[in-house]
């Protein structure tokens, strides 16, 4: 489509994923105009730039599960990527400790969940390889995942800007954009935000922590909801940080729905612990007070989240009271590293994740794309996603190619 304000295919987020997805459209279909559209003044403004930066391994998901698969593929990928255009990154490895014998089982379960899903050189460690590779930790037994490791994803984000805008002159990237409706004709969509509006052919939705409000301005439903939960951070000063060297894991509870507290050492250097996982009123609210009366209207409506509320309340109320008690979560860290003293943590940031719930109350863990006549919706990517944008977009490549018949 030609003019300054028509595209052939609009992306609704500038996040990784959107990014990845409308890079690889790109690739493969260089004469088709697309535009990336982000309603905050940078890309990856939240997930992306939220999170522990973990390039994973794909150690805890489900053999032959979509995210199983797109985590191996992506991460090499990712990797590859990273190598060619000189993004920081380190393949450090991680271990994932078990204090407890009634952890011992879970560990076996994640092993033979790594095995099945190839990654790598895994190993069973015991104490004292696990006090080899990182002395301050004590535990009883461990994994240690060479193939895992960290990245700056914001620098991937842009990097994939970059290189969309230079795959055809006619495509954008537009930042302060916010999508505020679709207005369906026959052969076109308008789509309307809060500065101008585009004509379109074709949409791809991967709003992320919007992603359902978007799919709902394009008349879908998508039997889900998207509810937001804040993970608090805290960073290790810089004369405590030689007590971690790279990537300590706890094992995690198959009945939660969260990892755990774990320790990430970042590409920058510094050493960050977390994060909890509690509920968030307000869907990009970092601070531990932030409020949207809209946002918490919309999930605490949703029978959904009183079903999981219910469910998890008692592990719902440690995350709550260590949220607001450094003393409680400085005591979760010290099970992995027992040293650690109040005086060695500092509060540091906090992300959101966006945790997609069914009605039933139900968590949905693999990832969830949604068709329509004219778009494509990716309603729930969770972690690995980063670590798997790349392969996430070539799916999404695949289905629009298919679904919006772009080779015709």
């Amino acid at each position: 489509m030609k003019g300054s304000n028509r595209f052939d295919i609009v992306v609704v987020g500038g996040g990784i994923v959107g990014l990845a997805s409308a890079y690889k459209i790109a690739l493969k279909h260089p004469d088709i105009r697309i535009a990336v559209l982000e309603k905050e003044k940078t890309l990856a403004a939240h997930q992306t730039g939220h999170n522990s930066g973990v390039i994973h391994s794909g150690l805890y998901y489900q053999p032959g599960s979509t995210k199983a698969k797109t985590c191996a593929k992506g991460r090499k990928e990712l990797i590859t990527f990273a190598k060619k255009h000189k993004i920081p990154h380190e393949i450090c490895g991680k271990i994932v400790v078990a204090t407890h014998e009634k952890e011992l089982a879970n560990l076996d379960r994640i092993f033979q969940n790594g095995l099945e899903n190839d990654i790598e050189e895994l190993e069973k460690i015991g104490p004292d390889q696990i006090k080899e590779i990182e002395p301050c930790c004590k535990g009883i037994a461990g994994i240690r995942v060479p193939t895992a490791g960290i990245i700056d994803f914001a620098a991937v984000a842009e990097k994939l800007a970059d290189l969309i805008l230079k795959k055809n002159d006619g495509n954008k990237i537009l930042t302060s954009l916010e999508v505020t409706g679709f207005d369906r004709h026959d052969f076109y969509t308008k789509v309307t935000t809060n500065q101008e509006s585009f004509d379109v052919r074709y949409i791809i939705n991967c709003a992320g922590l919007q992603c359902d409000r978007v799919a709902g301005m394009d008349g879908v439903e998508p039997n889900m909801k998207i509810v937001p939960f804040r993970g608090d951070y805290y960073e290790l000063t810089d004369e405590a940080k030689e007590k971690v060297k790279g990537l300590i894991y706890p094992v995690p509870d198959p009945a939660l729905p969260f990892l755990g507290v774990h320790f990430t050492r970042m590409i920058d250097g510094r050493i960050e612990c977390g994060p909890n996982a509690v509920f968030s009123f307000k869907r990009e609210g970092y601070g531990k007070t932030d409020f949207s009366l809209k946002d918490s209207w919309d999930s605490l409506s949703y029978p959904g989240l009183w079903v999981m509320l219910l469910k998890y309340w008692k592990h719902g109320l440690g995350e709550y009271a260590r949220a607001f008690s450094r003393k409680l979560f400085l005591r979760q860290l010290q099970r992995l590293v027992p040293s650690l003293q109040d005086a060695d943590i500092k509060p540091c940031r906090a992300g959101v994740r966006a945790q997609a719930l069914e009605r039933n109350g139900k968590l949905i863990d693999d990832f969830r794309i949604e068709r329509r006549a004219s778009s494509i919706h990716v309603l729930n990517a969770p972690s690995p996603a980063a670590t798997a944008a790349l392969a996430i977009g070539d799916r999404i490549n695949k289905i629009a190619t298919k679904h919006f018949r772009l080779n015709d």
